[in-house]
C-alpha cells in the first residue's frame, strides 16, 4: 500500500477530508503530516487520528535548501511514495520538486489556469474571482512542477459564482468540493490509476 505525506500550513480541512476518506476506504497509509509552524489546526487533527507530524518552520531553517534537505531525509526514512499539498504556503525549491518528480500533488481553489500562480492563495483567490466578475470558479488538483500552480492538471470541479457572494461564501462552497475532489485524486494516485504523459493526465476507471 502506498504511503503519503500531507503538507499543511493552516486548519487542515483538506487534510481532514483525506483522513476521513481513507478511514472509510483505506486506499493508502498516511505516514505523516508536515506543517510549516506550530499551533496550526492541522496538528490537532493529526493527533486525534494518531498520525505522526513534523514541524519545519522557517525560523528554525533560515536556509530554504537546508529545510527541504532535512525534509527529504525525513520522508525517505518514512518510505513516503507521494506528497499531498493541502494548503501548503511555503515556497518549494526546484531541487525538492526534482527529487519527488511527478510524486507531488496540490489542490488549488480555482480553475487553473485562471486565478493561480504566485500570490494567489486563500481568500485572495476568491476575491480576485469576484473582482473580475467571473461566473464560474472551482478547484483544481494538479501535479507540482517548478512553476507555481503550473503542473499538469489531474482533475477539476466547477462551482458557480452566485449573486451576492463574498470571498468567504465562495470559499466555503468551493471547500466543500475540494473535500470531495482531493481524496478522490489521492485514492486514484495511490491505486495507480493516474497516468501522466507530459501535460496530459488520464484517470483509469
Amino acid at each position: 500500500m502506498k504511503r503519503i505525506a500531507v503538507f499543511a500550513s493552516g486548519g487542515g480541512t483538506d487534510f481532514q477530508s483525506v483522513i476521513d476518506a481513507n478511514e472509510r476506504e483505506h486506499f493508502c497509509e498516511i505516514a505523516c503530516l508536515i506543517v510549516s509552524k506550530e499551533g496550526v489546526g492541522a496538528v490537532e487533527r493529526a493527533k486525534k487520528h494518531g498520525i505522526p507530524y513534523g514541524v519545519y518552520a522557517k525560523k528554525d531553517y533560515p536556509d530554504l535548501e537546508e529545510l527541504y534537505k532535512r525534509l527529504t531525509f525525513h520522508l525517505n526514512m518514512l518510505g513516503v511514495d507521494y506528497i499531498v499539498l493541502a494548503g501548503w504556503l511555503k515556497i518549494i525549491p526546484q531541487s525538492f520538486i526534482k527529487t519527488f518528480e511527478d510524486r507531488i500533488i496540490n489542490i488549488h481553489p480555482s480553475l487553473i489556469p485562471a486565478f493561480c500562480g504566485s500570490g494567489y492563495y486563500g481568500l485572495k483567490v476568491h476575491q480576485a474571482v469576484l473582482d473580475y466578475g467571473a461566473k464560474i470558479s472551482g478547484c483544481t488538483v494538479h501535479f507540482v512542477n517548478e512553476v507555481p500552480d503550473g503542473g499538469a492538471i489531474i482533475a477539476q470541479r466547477a462551482v458557480e459564482v452566485e449573486d451576492g457572494d463574498t470571498a468567504e461564501s465562495l470559499q466555503a462552497r468551493i471547500l466543500e468540493v475540494e473535500h470531495e475532489l482531493l481524496p478522490y485524486c489521492v485514492k486514484q494516485l495511490c491505486l495507480g490509476n493516474i497516468i501522466k504523459d507530459c501535460r496530459k493526465v488520464t484517470i483509469k476507471n
